[in-house]
């Protein structure tokens, strides 16, 4: 696979991009929502193999859905379109204009990134999320998809490119590694020459392999070891809700809670309670010795449950003494995506606020609001841990630059 050759036309076609109205990029993604549906059998025919080959190697069956399709999550990636095809275009926007002393007249206006190259794992949906996302904020895309769903990839991109091309638009627009060498997948991390920002998404393997090989520059999106810290001012009826929805409503997410933070004030009111309502739910609880003097079943928590991210029924808990001891041992190890207090104080709520490095802070809230489409941003290309360019759900705002449009009427700089 010649990947410096798809790349000279991913570069070639996001000028192309930048000069499409709303309305033609708008028809397109209704044009290939459509097409989805239209090629409904096509799609499942070929999951259909790499669910088999899943089968075949063992997939864990929490992984096999992951990767299953039918007709409901066809629709779900059709409708996902049309939904992105409703939202207010981003590029142009005027962020901010002024006027200089020498008679400069400068606006400040969105622009697409350019070219944007997307690594991710299993789930095949991401292949037309991702498309209709950068597609829509006038980026070129090219996409390397894990190799468990190699199949189902190829049938989804072939139908998208169909269909641009049946609105006349260039189908490299979306391209699709099919190599599944992992040295293709190195080399594509080091096509600078042609890829403006590289998007990590899966688990922490690949999102560290990413970072720490890629000439591209990276945004990095997050594994989510998130914190909820119970204060000693907490509404314990507000939290034990908050808190089984955060570990339980969904586990494999990047936005459950992981890790409970306990002030020693509500320790022995809090957690027979939580006890109770977390055995329900078949969760493993891993504490402290503090922790295990109410909870005498929990199993010892050691340094590395503190820094990790489940994605299982187990939650691991520390006791401390102040808000600072929870600030400090929340922020040694989080992995800067979702942290929530459950507090009646104003001023423990604020400090938590401030004090807090995460892409998003809570109060009183579970930490599975993180995400693009509860935000009000319609969808998503990830979570962003980082603090350069995009932090927090990325939508597609976050998929532009921007750059300075200067008009002026003859100016000479003395």
């Amino acid at each position: 696979m010649d990947l410096a050759e798809m790349g000279k036309r991913a570069s070639a076609v996001k000028y192309r991009l930048q000069s499409l109205t709303t309305e033609e990029k708008n028809r397109a993604l209704k044009h290939a929502a459509q097409a989805l549906r239209d090629h409904e059998s096509e799609i499942l025919a070929a999951n259909a193999q790499d669910l088999q080959r899943g089968r075949d190697n063992g997939m864990h069956p929490g992984l096999l859905d992951r990767l299953k399709l039918d007709s409901a999550r066809i629709t779900a990636m059709a409708q996902g379109l049309e939904q992105v095809a409703a939202l207010p275009d981003p590029v142009g926007e005027c962020l901010e204009s002024f006027d200089r002393p020498v008679g400069l007249h400068i606006e400040k206006c969105r622009v697409p990134l350019g070219v944007i190259g997307i690594i991710y794992e299993s789930r095949p949906n991401v292949t037309a999320d991702a498309f209709a996302l950068c597609f829509k904020a006038g980026n070129a895309v090219i996409l390397k998809g894990g190799s468990d769903a190699l199949t189902s990839n190829q049938a989804i991109a072939e139908v998208l490119r169909q269909a641009l091309a049946d609105c006349g638009i260039d189908s490299d627009a979306i391209q699709l590694i099919t190599d599944t060498d992992r040295a293709v997948t190195m080399k594509f991390m080091r096509l600078k020459e042609y890829v403006d920002v590289l998007i990590p998404r899966g688990g922490a393997g690949l999102i560290r392999t990413v970072v720490e090989n890629s000439t591209i520059p990276v945004i990095e999106t997050g594994t989510g070891n998130c914190h909820i810290y119970v204060d000693k001012d907490a509404d314990l009826d507000m939290a034990v809700p908050i808190i089984i929805n955060a570990k339980t409503q969904r586990i494999g997410v990047c936005n459950a809670c992981e890790s409970l933070v306990i002030h020693e004030a509500v320790r022995e009111a809090l957690l027979p309670r939580l006890k109770e309502a977390l055995e329900e739910k078949k969760v493993e609880i891993r504490g402290d010795e503090r922790v295990r003097s109410v909870i005498p079943g929990a199993v010892p928590a050691t340094e590395e449950d503190y820094g990790r991210e489940y994605l299982d029924y187990i939650i691991s808990m520390k006791t401390v003494d102040s808000l600072e001891e929870a600030i400090e041992h929340i922020n040694r190890y989080s992995t800067h995506h979702s942290e929530s207090i459950i507090t009646a104080d104003p001023v423990a709520a604020e400090r938590f606020l401030n004090g807090v490095d995460a892409a998003c802070v809570y109060v009183n809230a579970s930490t599975r609001f993180t995400d693009g489409f509860e935000f009000g941003f319609g969808a998503e290309i990830g979570i962003s841990t980082q603090k350069l360019h995009a932090r927090g759900p990325m939508g597609l705002r976050e998929l532009t630059s921007y750059k300075y449009r200067i008009t002026g009427s003859g100016q000479v700089r003395e």
